[in-house]
């Protein structure tokens, strides 16, 4: 009697990530190394003034000079940072916000019902609006009276997405069979439901990163939050609107260094969702 022939078993291979995600992802790991890097990199002092009020590019300016004389590309380089670290400060909150109150909300009707009705009424404040209610009521502004007020107009939108998404996830049949089983709902929410709503969340991540730059950009316009002599694109946008003829890049460059971050950012957010969640992405 011959021992039976085993027939060596191979291991999965490992899988590597696609060149089209590195592409896609790279541009934001540049860009926001950049700005982080940015303050060390400016070769001249951000207030202090080099050339002429908005001088033409030349010599040691190679954007040229703000209205007061200070060299653009030096404020470029430092303008980008607190800008970055708030936005991901708000899409962190508004996502992880988003991620708990809607898988409860698809758990437990009754509470979604009031998420939801709180959800419908600070959606019909204007971001703006918002912003400047609650950064001019908090105790000496600044840039945490921002990223609080950001966090708070964008999580209804974020909630209401996040709902949707669990709920198919919520009345399947492995769920209520934890739930017979006696599981808590912390359980069923952390164990249970969030890990199939990964694909959901990282895209929904993107959207808010996008939209935390376009707000808080925009309270940085109105000088809510970084006030000058700071370094902040927005900001630079607002001083050297009027002297946009003389010298345009003091305009532009901080214009599309705005632009650039929030598309390169969510191009890198959709390029890393997983391949089985596309579809749901896609449809939500």
């Amino acid at each position: 009697m011959t021992a039976p022939e085993f027939t060596p078993v191979k291991r999965p291979a490992r899988r590597r990530p696609r060149p089209g995600v590195v592409l896609r992802v790279l541009p934001a790991l540049v860009l926001v190394t950049l700005a982080v890097a940015g303050p060390w990199l400016a070769p001249h002092a951000i207030d202090t003034p080099t050339t002429a009020p908005y001088a033409e590019p030349g010599g040691g300016a190679p954007l040229g000079g703000d209205q007061l004389g200070r060299d653009v590309f030096t404020r470029l380089l430092a303008g980008g940072r607190e800008l970055i670290a708030s936005s991901l400060l708000v899409a962190a909150l508004v996502t992880t916000t988003a991620a708990l109150l809607g898988a409860v909300s698809a758990l437990r009707p009754t509470v979604g019902r009031i998420v939801e009705r709180c959800a419908d009424v600070l959606m019909l404040l204007p971001a703006v609006l918002g912003i400047l209610l609650v950064a001019l009521s908090w105790p000496d502004g600044g840039r945490f009276a921002v990223i609080a007020a950001s966090a708070v107009v964008g999580a209804p939108y974020a909630v209401r997405l996040v709902a949707g998404a669990a709920a198919p996830v919520a009345t399947s049949g492995y769920i209520e069979a934890a739930a017979v089983g006696g599981e808590r709902l912390w359980h069923l929410v952390v164990r249970e439901v969030l890990p199939n709503l990964r694909a959901t969340l990282l895209a929904l991540f993107g959207l808010r990163f996008v939209a935390a730059v376009y707000v808080v950009a925009t309270a940085s316009f109105l000088q809510v939050g970084p006030q000058p002599p700071a370094a902040d694109w927005a900001l630079m946008i607002r001083e050297n609107a009027p002297g946009i003829v003389l010298n345009p890049w003091a305009v532009l460059a901080p214009s599309i260094a705005i632009g650039l971050l929030a598309m390169s950012v969510n191009l890198a957010a959709s390029a890393l969702v997983p391949q089985t969640g596309r579809k749901a992405v896609t449809e939500l």
